[in-house]
């Protein structure tokens, strides 16, 4: 599967329903780039430095290289969109002089590849999260829910920093392995909601929450045809979303997956149809919301709003 990108859903009703994971461009309205990062600040020397292109792999990023490592997350503005970020001169000068870059890859947020492909030793240095999926036939981009993924990622993390600096090499394993522990345990609650409640369905604004669903046991039920016209940027046919208004209006899915950091007047309308019907809506960002700088945290809250909207314990 190819970059997921918002796109303007033109319904004449409202879909209201899960919302778990959001960022992708729309064919209405182009969203705004995500706010740049403020100027990295100098970190002491000897210290060893990670930057990561979103607040979310920074998080990932920060419970490896703990609390004397400098981690910087390009975008951690809660209502930016990695895919139309643009990149600046100063972003690029901290990809060069970071020990450790964590990217997520597959597309996603090209800037990062644009700069590392300028330059052999930042491309050298780059993790690529998607490169480290548990599927490698599976095209969806949006792998911060993948726990393969997420624990590569831990991993090489601490195999860098070790490298970079032999001294701290067990400290930073250690690390990488309570965390890869934690991740298990997370993946294995979020399993039970499938347990709990078998055979549940949910449909997607977007295919962000593509891997979460997954690990969850919960199909997502959204049209092809729907999910190919988001990712090509074009509008969906009226047949994908009359059956996407029907299942809602039916209550035949258990919930709407809802992007809060792309919304539009129509897919704010499909999540007032899901709120008429009482259809739960989710809403999953791609960024960590305001506040929270905690990766299995957020997972966790998100997982929960899941198990909640579906009616299993959470």
């Amino acid at each position: 599967m190819s970059l997921v990108r918002r796109v303007a859903l033109t319904v004449g009703g409202s879909l209201t329903a899960l919302t778990l994971v959001a960022g992708c461009g729309s064919s209405e309205a182009p969203a705004p780039a995500a706010s740049p990062a403020p100027p990295a600040q100098a970190a002491p020397a000897g210290t060893l430095t990670v930057v990561a292109t979103t607040n979310v792999w920074g998080a990932v990023a920060s419970a490896v290289a703990g609390p004397d490592a400098k981690v910087t997350s390009i975008i951690n503005d809660p209502a930016g969109d990695p895919h139309s970020y643009e990149s600046t001169p100063a972003d690029a000068a901290s990809i060069n002089e970071a020990d450790v870059v964590v990217a997520n890859g597959g597309g996603y947020d090209e800037f990062a590849e644009k700069i590392a492909d300028a330059d052999p030793a930042a491309k050298a240095k780059t993790i690529s999260a998607f490169d480290l999926r548990a599927d490698q036939a599976d095209e969806n981009e949006h792998v911060w829910f993948d726990p393969t993924a997420v624990k590569g990622v831990a991993a090489q993390v601490a195999q860098r920093l070790g490298a970079a600096e032999p001294a701290q090499a067990a400290a930073l394993q250690q690390r990488a392995q309570a965390f890869s522990a934690r991740v298990d345990q997370a993946a294995a609650q979020t399993a039970q909601i499938g347990a709990a409640k078998p055979g549940t369905r949910v449909i997607s604004t977007e295919p962000i929450a593509h891997y979460l669903l997954e690990t969850a046991g919960v199909e997502d039920t959204t049209p092809q045809d729907f999910v190919e016209a988001v990712e090509n940027e074009t509008d969906p046919s009226a047949s994908s979303l009359v059956q996407v208004r029907d299942a809602l209006t039916a209550r035949t899915v258990g919930a709407l997956v809802f992007n809060p950091q792309t919304e539009t007047p129509v897919v704010a309308g499909l999540r007032d149809t899901a709120n008429a019907a009482g259809v739960p809506v989710v809403e999953v960002t791609e960024t960590l919301p305001g506040g929270v700088t905690d990766y299995l945290q957020w997972v966790d809250s998100t997982r929960a709003a899941l198990a909640r909207a579906v009616g299993a314990p959470a």
